[in-house]
Order: C-alpha cells, then structure tokens, then sequence
C-alpha cells in the first residue's frame, strides 16, 4: 500500500485493523495486535500490542511467533488486518477441526472457481508450545507459512465463502473492498 501502515487505512469509518478485533472479539477471550509502528495508536484500542523481535520485518510468520511468544493461553489464533470480513465462526471451527483431528496447527482454506484448494494460512490456529519451532525456523531464514506448517500436525478446514477472505494488499483493493455490500 505504498509504504503506508496497511491496519490503520480506514474502511467504512474505522482503520482495517479495528475491523478484525471486532470481527474476533465475540470469538476469543484475549486479543493482541502485532504491529512494528504507530503503537501508541494501537495500544490506545485498549488490546495488548507486540512488535517483531525481528528488526528485518520477516512477514506474518515474524507476527505469528510475536503473538505466540507473548500469548497467555495455550492457543493463537492469527488473522491479517486487511481481510475484514472474515468468517464470524472462523474460530470455533478451526478449534473443532484441531481437536477432532489431535493436531498443532489448524488452517482455513477456501476453493477457487476451477475448484482447486486455495490455502489462506495467515487465518490460523496455533498451538503456544510451536514458539521454539517457529523462532528456529525464522532464525535459519526461512519465511513462508506453509513450510513451517508442514513440519506438524495440521487440519486444514475449508470455508464455503471465498469471498469473506478477500484482502486488500493495494490502495485499489481497498477501494474495491469500499465498494462491496
């Protein structure tokens, strides 16, 4: 988004990321934002905020070992800002799937329109105990999500509505994410 910090961009009267605490709220008991700027601003929301331990901005995984690193109960669950309309059960069917399969790491997924499995693994649910795996994954410069979650257990649940998952990485997203109903 040109450089600019992507969770406070506003989407019908509050910053995208206001639109995933409140998308989460009713389904988690603690909420955390990870964020490397404008903290004050995050913190201000009134929900615990961690930066990276990483200074070389890693991408979500970096997020995800802050929120594991920093969580207080034995699960995460990790959303990206950009992606407001996510599933309002997203929570509780990832936690069915990692507790009927006995897994470490349960993953959303959609289909496309040709019907191939479209993976959205930032939408995740992560067992804390994976912090000492992912802090040595990341440290031997490693970086992408379905790499790291090979390596465990993992359920992988489908959700019927690809379009509750689309993100606006670009100002033009944004715009077309503005658009929609």
């Amino acid at each position: 988004m040109g450089g600019v910090d992507k969770g406070l961009q506003p989407h019908r009267g509050l910053p995208l990321a206001r639109h995933a605490l409140e998308r989460l709220r009713p389904q988690v008991g603690a909420l955390l934002v990870n964020a490397n700027r404008h903290l004050d601003t995050y913190r201000a929301w009134g929900v615990g905020v961690v930066a990276d331990a990483q200074a070389d901005f890693a991408g979500p995984l970096a997020g995800m070992l802050a929120g594991l690193e920093a969580a207080q109960t034995p699960w995460l669950v990790t959303v990206p800002c950009d992606t407001p309309g996510f599933p309002a059960d997203l929570v509780a069917r990832l936690t069915a799937a990692a507790q009927e399969e006995d897994t470490d790491v349960a993953l959303a997924a959609t289909h496309e329109a040709d019907g191939s499995l479209q993976p959205q693994p930032v939408f995740c649910l992560l067992r804390t105990a994976l912090a000492p795996s992912l802090r040595a994954f990341l440290g031997a410069g490693q970086r992408k999500i379905d790499r790291w979650t090979v390596q465990h257990r993992c359920a992988t649940v489908i959700f019927d509505d690809a379009d509750a998952f689309f993100n606006a990485n670009t100002l033009d997203e944004l715009a077309a994410l503005q658009r929609e109903g």
